[in-house]
């Protein structure tokens, strides 16, 4: 199943009088179980893509689905609601809410889900944290966790939506070596167990080694695809 399809899609920034084309005839498919990496160096345009796909941005050009619903003539509140159930964000500076406790910060984007009960929420959250590895420290603020922790907790966070796709932009970055090869680990397990479908944005060859497939993107333009061996 496709979660991700994406067809000669441009995007256009004007700076000025100047047209910059960060994003130039992509096209891209992510399927249902994918650990995709879009690598490529600082202003490649990854970022782009990766918020587009997020509808936090949205094309200059060109068609975006995301879980089947094609989003370029989708009102403001009608991206939100997309985003909200259906895409989940891993941010190399977490993100989370520092008045907040570890669960109180998985349980936050549930809240919106007036379907979903407190009880269902109180065990969603348990569920996560505990998958993650956190649940002796599900009462912590961030400032009481380590980096690495805090990255488990925007991982839990993310999954609790159980969104279709989890974008990571640049999840190792703010991390040491022993701790990002720890949260990488820990996604390729929550992959390979739930099949969750990941897509990251990196520049970190740890990451890539991790994928499944890997779109290398340089000056807007996709150069070239890579596939894991089997």
């Amino acid at each position: 199943m496709e979660v991700v399809r994406i067809e000669k899609l441009n995007k256009v920034y004007r700076l000025g009088n100047q047209e910059v084309h960060a994003l130039k005839n992509i096209d891209l498919i992510v399927e249902e179980g994918d650990l995709l990496a879009i690598a490529g160096p600082s202003g490649s345009g990854k970022s782009t893509l990766l918020n587009i796909i997020g509808c936090i941005d949205t094309a200059s050009s060109g068609n975006v689905s995301i879980a089947g619903k094609p989003v370029n003539d989708q009102s403001p509140d009608q991206l939100a609601d997309l985003r909200a159930r259906t895409i989940g964000f891993i941010f190399q500076t977490f993100n989370l809410l520092p008045v907040l406790s570890a669960e109180e910060n998985v349980e936050y984007p549930l809240l919106q889900f007036k379907e979903v009960s407190k009880d269902e929420r109180r065990e969603r959250v348990r569920h996560f944290l505990n998958i993650v590895g956190l649940e002796k420290y599900m009462r912590h603020r961030p400032n009481e966790l380590s980096g690495g922790q805090r990255q488990r907790v925007a991982i839990a966070r993310a999954l609790a939506t159980r969104p279709k796709v989890v974008l990571a932009d640049e999840p190792t970055a703010n991390l040491d070596q022993k701790t990002g090869a720890s949260i990488l680990e820990l996604m390729r397990l929550v992959n390979r167990i739930q099949k969750t479908t990941f897509v990251f944005s990196t520049h970190d060859q740890a990451v890539m080694r991790l994928a499944h497939r890997v779109v290398h993107i340089q000056d807007g333009e996709i150069k070239r695809e890579e596939f894991a061996h089997p």
